[in-house]
């Protein structure tokens, strides 16, 4: 049941990118569709569309990976010491 819940969790923005991809594509051929009236909007949406779909993905892949302990170094959570540990210093 939690594997599908995270993949309906990760189809979404899946699916918002794509849409994201679609307007873009669309504004290049001239193809203006039906809730935006310039293109040059169409084409911003497709951007922030895009992006934030992109965007939590990529987050959601960092955050598993760091838990399993499978990225770099340069890609591993700085730990803040503690209030007891800076004051020892």
């Amino acid at each position: 049941m939690a594997r599908m819940a995270a993949f309906i969790v990760l189809l979404i923005p899946g699916l918002m990118a794509a849409a994201g991809i679609k307007f873009m594509r669309d504004t290049l051929f001239s193809n203006l569709l039906f809730p935006f009236p310039w293109l040059w909007l169409q084409f911003i949406v497709g951007i922030i569309f895009f992006l934030a779909g992109f965007g939590f993905f990529a987050g959601f892949l960092l955050h598993r990976d760091r838990k399993k302990g499978k990225v770099a170094a340069r890609w591993q959570k700085k730990t803040v010491p503690s209030v007891e540990e800076r004051k020892e210093v």
